[in-house]
């Protein structure tokens, strides 16, 4: 007889994996008796009323059959107890991460092959079926394989998972994201009351004693450490304070250390946060996953508060340094310019100024003085050409010549223009007498000579000869 709530061993109730469709075929002669007294059943639990319901047994049957259809499945998780009675093993499956579990049993061979291979505490795989006890409605897991998880096997899921991880690019160097030089505020994801929080806070203190942490105190290790891990990340990745963050953890066992901070949803969540993160995991040989998506990695806790921030005295000390440097550059800089100055105000030009004015002064006046001598020359020059002129035009005029001694004898035009005593009018025109042939007998005449005028009248002409 089985234990009460749960199913029973197949080899003595002939029930259990592989007679779902006996139980089934057992409903549905319940059910076909219930049908003659109630007058029929609803066929399936839709077609179910408050006026035509399902017995419980008969749904306790119907619910058996179909969770019997579940072919048998592989499941992983955290074996929490392991009882043997009457041959039979009594077992308690928890998830590795979540709050679930699960009652399983194995029955006896199944039991006999697993006894001292597995033990509470052991990460285990396990190819179960569902089966449902149909007097309380219990469900349970029916085991036919188990094993445990070895080292290997996970240090192996760990190496396929940074193959994925890796082609996918989260490891890609570009997407390192570099520390700042002096953060304001360090936020520092470490186990609570740790050694490695202790080193950590110890010797970055040490080197700059004004440095400030955030600090979130997780589990490091076990099924719950990579969920606290991403919440504390993520609520550290939100806080605008914090610079820089820091994941640590001291050493340990390899599936302690390399194992919880391997998890891909620890791995994502650090290459999506937008704060920079430092991975401070175990000592220098432990490499888990985070080493290689974080963005620095630390050797050892001790060493990432190197990595964090500076040493205080060696800053101060080159500080001190530059400024004497940069006050011998200004000195030296002031000097040469002090120098150059002193040769500037050494050069004539500078020591007696008003030399320059002088001497432009003396340019001018001696250029006013050419320009004027210039100017000078030029109109005694214009002065003597116009003289020239003027006694050219008088030596060629009509009274230069008679001035010589020479006259200038005109004849009236027109005789009809006479009055009667044969004087001409003053409105008559007159012209010179070029051909003493043309001129009649008493013609009157007028003779200009160098100093006014005379009138005659011609008595008569001579030829050339004078006759």
């Amino acid at each position: 007889m089985a234990e009460a709530g749960t199913p029973e061993d197949p080899q003595e109730s002939g029930t259990g994996p592989g007679t779902g469709a006996g139980a089934e075929s057992g409903a549905g002669s319940d059910a076909g008796s219930r049908t003659g007294s109630a007058g029929g059943l609803a066929g399936s639990s839709v077609e179910t009323t408050a006026e035509n319901p399902w017995p419980l047994s008969h749904f306790s049957g119907k619910l058996k059959a179909h969770i019997e259809r579940v072919p048998p499945t592989w499941v992983e998780g955290e074996l929490v107890e392991f009882t043997v009675r009457r041959g039979n093993a009594w077992m308690t499956l928890r998830d590795l991460e979540q709050e679930v579990s699960f009652t399983a049993v194995a029955w006896r061979q199944t039991a006999s092959a697993i006894d001292g291979l597995v033990s509470p505490g052991s990460r285990v795989v396990a190819q179960v079926r569902p089966n449902l006890y149909e007097k309380s409605g219990r469900l349970s897991l029916v085991t036919q394989q188990m094993r445990p998880v070895g080292l290997g096997d996970l240090l192996a899921r760990v190496e396929q998972l940074k193959k994925q991880l890796a082609a996918e690019g989260l490891f890609a160097p570009e997407r390192k994201k570099p520390l700042p030089v002096l953060p304001g505020r360090i936020g520092l994801i470490t186990g609570r009351a740790s050694d490695a929080m202790k080193d950590i806070l110890r010797n970055t203190h040490a080197r700059w004693a004004a440095a400030e942490f955030e600090i979130r105190e997780v589990a490091v290790q076990g099924p719950s450490a990579p969920t606290e891990v991403v919440e504390a990340l993520a609520e550290l990745d939100a806080d605008e304070r914090v610079d820089v963050i820091v994941i640590a953890r001291g050493g340990g066992a390899l599936e302690e250390v390399v194992l919880p901070f391997s998890d891909e949803r620890m791995i994502r969540a650090v290459s999506r946060a937008q704060t920079p993160v430092v991975s401070a995991i175990g000592h220098e040989a432990d490499r888990p996953l985070l080493d290689e998506v974080a963005d620095v990695r630390a050797s050892t806790p001790t060493g990432a508060a190197k990595l964090l921030v500076v040493e205080e005295t060696q800053e101060r000390e080159a500080i001190t340094q530059a400024r004497a440097r940069m006050s011998a550059g200004v000195e030296r800089l002031i000097g040469r310019e002090q120098q150059w100055l002193e040769t500037i105000r050494s050069r004539p030009v500078m020591a007696r100024p008003e030399t320059m004015v002088t001497v432009r002064a003396e340019e001018l006046t001696g250029l006013r003085r050419r320009a004027l001598v210039s100017m000078e020359a030029r109109l005694d020059r214009g002065r003597d050409w116009v003289e020239a002129a003027r006694a050219r035009v008088t030596a060629l005029s009509p009274q230069s010549t008679l001035d010589r001694g020479y006259a200038v004898v005109q004849q009236h035009s027109d005789s009809d223009a006479l009055d009667e005593q044969g004087t001409p009018s003053a409105r008559a025109g007159w012209e010179i007498v070029r051909d003493a042939s043309r001129v009649p007998a008493g013609a009157p005449l007028r003779v200009m000579v160098a100093d006014g005028e005379l009138t005659a009248r011609a008595l008569r002409s001579l030829d050339a000869d004078g006759r």
